[in-house]
């Protein structure tokens, strides 16, 4: 319950430690002026932040790499994509035929056919593993520039979950790792995450119930009363500079980025998955139906929020679908052709619209986008129509960052279960994040960096030919 008025007061006004409290993000259980105090000893004359920002989608289940960007059409019909292929703007590159959006963009992103992850296991490695020192890769960067863009008062690490865009949608899906854990890199640099319903994170999401209306619509014109008089109040004066930038934060109206109804209704519709899903091939036995909806609910949306935020100053953004590419053609979960109609299409879409988005934006080397999941797919097909877990090889795709596009790099073996040549392994995915976001060399003159960090920033070397 918000009370957003000083007890026993008459007035609108939002005093200045009710204000200071309603306005902690719930970062770590940390007050917003803890928040920006401690920003302001990290950010303090550090050269080392590049003014880019990292959209993460993490593909959950494990991609398939022959029905998305490698589908071996010369190879046996029991290991070439399921789903056929289709031509891209590359000459000679071919991509699974249910990309058709992604196929006109492929000269604007990058594909990595030498990507292995090391081993089938469910869970979420490539963002927070022992590679990331058991953090997700945005805390990384968060204990590196601080919790909070000063600038604009933006969390610079930010996770979206389904639930952020589309209340019917499950909650986190944390059975195989927790992608808003910071480590050892310390609570104050979680990931913030819309929706979780902890302090003021409860009112920045788009699926507010509505008993919380009425306490939402009083803080609001406590806020209202507060701007009016702010400019004739002595005492705001003579706050600190972490109290005033700690009003600022609400002042500058940072919700709004997590507000799609900003958006121009051509926009959200470009984006928009939600009827992308083929519920007539939906077997309703299948134990993963709900995530299927999920996906196609709000993956679109999810996107549209990650670029806004960017855009604002978050730094990194985790995006994660539910659990829908695991395709093994089993109880659970549906053949490979059938999966990709409702796992590929809303990915086509909803990223080719984000590609389009942000190039029309002017940000293209601004905005780096990675998708990628946490292995890929066996090379021969199972006897039911389905792929099994594999830890040889998978799909990586990446975008922006003013890294270079319009390439296909590292090639895969003829049966497309391992690399053929130059592999690349999560370090160094790790590395290419990491070094497109911050110089490494001055973030090592940053003074009270954890050592296991400093350690961390020279693992891995940048992927040959992005970079």
């Amino acid at each position: 319950m918000l009370s957003p008025l000083n007890s026993g007061t008459s007035t609108s006004r939002l005093g200045r430690r009710e204000f200071l409290r309603v306005g902690g993000l719930g970062l770590g259980g940390l007050t917003l002026a803890d928040m920006l105090s401690l920003q302001a000893a990290t950010k303090k004359g550090n050269p080392a932040l590049k003014d880019k920002s990292v959209i993460f989608l993490f593909m959950h289940g494990g991609p398939s790499q022959f029905e998305t960007f490698d589908p071996k059409m010369d190879a046996a019909a029991e290991i070439r994509s399921t789903t056929g292929e289709i031509k891209t703007t590359l000459p000679g590159v071919t991509f699974g035929s249910t990309f058709e959006k992604l196929a006109r963009l492929a000269d604007k992103f990058s594909i990595v056919r030498s990507f292995v992850t090391g081993d089938g296991v469910h869970d979420i490695k490539t963002i927070v593993g022992k590679e990331t020192l058991k953090a997700n890769v945005g805390s990384l960067y968060s204990r590196i520039a601080g919790p909070l863009n000063r600038t604009t008062a933006m969390p610079t690490n930010v996770a979206l979950f389904p639930r952020a865009v589309a209340p019917q949608c499950m909650p986190a899906f944390l059975k195989f790792g927790d992608f808003t854990s910071s480590g050892e890199m310390g609570s104050a640099f979680r990931p913030f995450v819309p929706g979780s319903g902890d302090g003021a994170q409860a009112d920045l999401t788009l699926s507010m119930p509505m008993r919380r209306m009425d306490d939402r619509r009083q803080l609001l014109h406590s806020l209202d009363g507060w701007k009016h008089q702010l400019d004739i109040d002595p005492g705001v004066d003579s706050m600190s500079g972490q109290e005033q930038l700690a009003f600022d934060v609400l002042r500058r109206g940072i919700s709004d980025a997590f507000d799609l109804s900003k958006e121009d209704p051509r926009t959200i519709a470009r984006y928009d998955t939600a009827s992308l899903l083929p519920r007539d091939r939906i077997d309703p036995r299948w134990k993963n139906i709900d995530h299927y909806a999920d996906n196609a609910a709000s993956l679109g949306k999810l996107l549209l929020m990650a670029r806004r935020l960017c855009e604002r100053g978050s730094g990194f953004v985790t995006v994660t679908t539910s659990f829908v590419w695991d395709m093994h053609a089993d109880a659970n979960n549906a053949p490979v052709p059938v999966g990709m109609d409702y796992v590929g299409r809303p990915f086509d879409h909803a990223v080719s619209a984000l590609i389009e988005d942000i190039e029309a934006r002017g940000l293209r080397d601004e905005i780096m986008l990675v998708c990628c999941g946490e292995m890929g797919r066996t090379p021969r097909i199972n006897a039911k129509g389905g792929r099994d877990h594999w830890g040889g090889l998978a799909p990586l795709m990446i975008y922006g960052g003013g890294l270079q596009m319009g390439q296909v790099t590292g090639h895969s073996s003829r049966d497309g279960g391992e690399p053929a040549d130059d592999p690349v392994t999560i370090p160094d995915l790790i590395a290419t994040i990491l070094h497109s976001l911050i110089d490494v060399g001055q973030a090592r003159l940053i003074d009270g960096l954890p050592s296991n960090l400093l350690n961390l920033l020279g693992r891995g070397t940048p992927i040959r030919g992005l970079v």
